[in-house]
């Protein structure tokens, strides 16, 4: 989790100068295609694959994913490095909502509780008053 966090902060850092967001996207997935193929071929003997499988793969990867990114490039350049970093913690939030309308999983007082908490703590890092710097 770690190194994927880290990751997702070097990938935002790099969003924040994209001039067109689809075309960085767009650049940033062509350039993981031979890593996805590496993997593919280490792990050939290991894969099976249905052609729907292969479709929901390819639609929650390429699709969904890549306009989730493309969003996010977008609003990137208009939000401080600090905004951005907190906004991103409401992503797990997000899919436990998402998992709730979209597959049927049960809403429990746990992920609200949990839910109240990272608004909370996402509220209080976005109000709170900008440090002063000395001049």
């Amino acid at each position: 989790m770690m190194a994927a966090g880290v990751s997702w902060g070097a990938y935002s850092l790099h969003g924040k100068k994209s001039l067109n967001a689809g075309a960085t996207t767009a650049g940033n997935f062509l350039r993981s295609v031979p890593f996805s193929v590496l993997l593919v071929l280490v792990h050939a003997t290991q894969l099976s694959a249905s052609s729907a499988g292969v479709a929901f793969a390819l639609c929650s990867g390429a699709i969904t994913s890549g306009f989730g990114y493309i969003v996010w490039y977008t609003v990137l350049p208009h939000l401080r490095s600090s905004a951005a970093a907190t906004v991103q913690l409401s992503v797990p939030l997000l899919a436990a909502i998402g998992g709730t309308l979209l597959l049927g999983e049960v809403w429990t007082q746990r992920l609200s509780w949990t839910g109240l908490a990272i608004l909370g703590g996402i509220a209080l890092v976005s109000v709170a008053p900008k440090r002063l710097t000395r001049a």
